[in-house]
């Protein structure tokens, strides 16, 4: 099976080097690599240019024009440009343990979409490591949370992993599916605009069209960096598309995905 990984990204150029290191050396590397720019500056651009002159990783930069927080429209459009059936999504600010495309593919189940973990880093480590370029992170390190979630187990995976529908949690990123099922509900929501909700209003409609949730712990591991907190200002305006979703039981949006296709 071949994989489009999707990485978010804005104004983080340092953060992203982090990413793609990671995402380098993997022990299973992504077919295509899809940049999903919200309207960074050229300094992204020109990483990313440079990136791509020393590696083999096939990189696709897909670019939108800054008007703020506009992550669905963003990955829509990396979506629209991908070329495989797999979709795996991350964040640009997240170090990927060398064995989290491996652990993506192997639990990748027809009918399900598939939730990982995070480890998060405070801002004093998180610093460091942008400084010193590296991704090397485990149990022992200084200033994480959710500290357990760096262990890697096959064992503690398939005991504490779980085939459950439910809402809470949604993180889209470390998310995967196959890329039929995200078009069948027409993707994320280009109407929701600003910080929080897309996530889980695209979920709600995967649930709605008969899709399954899996929960997987202790594999497919990212460690989240520091990031100061997104403003609120449009989660009224989300949550009220979000419940729409949920109580008409949507499984589909008009605005989606078929824009770009």
């Amino acid at each position: 099976m071949r994989i489009s990984l999707i990485i978010t990204t804005y104004n983080r150029p340092d953060a992203l080097s982090l990413v793609l290191k990671s995402v380098a050396s993997q022990t299973k590397l992504p077919d295509e690599i899809i940049i999903a720019d919200d309207g960074s500056d050229n300094s992204t651009s020109e990483y990313i240019n440079t990136f791509k002159k020393k590696s083999t990783l096939k990189v696709i930069h897909s670019w939108q024009s800054d008007k703020g927080f506009r992550v669905a429209k963003s990955r829509n459009k990396a979506i629209a440009k991908s070329n495989f059936e797999y979709i795996i999504l991350i964040d640009g600010d997240v170090v990927l343990h060398r064995k989290f495309i491996e652990d993506h593919l192997k639990h990748s189940e027809y009918g399900y979409f598939v939730q990982g973990p995070r480890v998060f880093l405070n801002e004093l480590t998180t610093k460091k490591f942008l400084n010193t370029n590296n991704i090397m992170l485990s149990f022992f390190a200084r200033g994480l949370s959710n500290r357990k979630n760096t262990l890697h187990s096959n064992f503690l995976s398939s005991f504490f992993s779980t085939k459950k529908n439910y809402l809470h949690s949604i993180k889209t990123c470390n998310l995967a599916f196959y890329k039929i099922d995200f078009i069948r509900v027409n993707g994320f929501n280009n109407n929701i605009e600003g910080w929080g909700r897309e996530d889980s209003e695209f979920v709600v409609r995967l649930l709605n069209s008969g899709l399954n949730r899996k929960n997987v712990r202790f594999q497919m591991i990212q460690f989240h960096l520091w990031h100061q907190n997104y403003s609120r200002t449009s989660l009224l305006k989300n949550d009220l598309i979000l419940e729409a979703s949920i109580n008409k039981k949507l499984k589909w949006c008009d605005n989606g995905i078929n824009k770009y296709l």
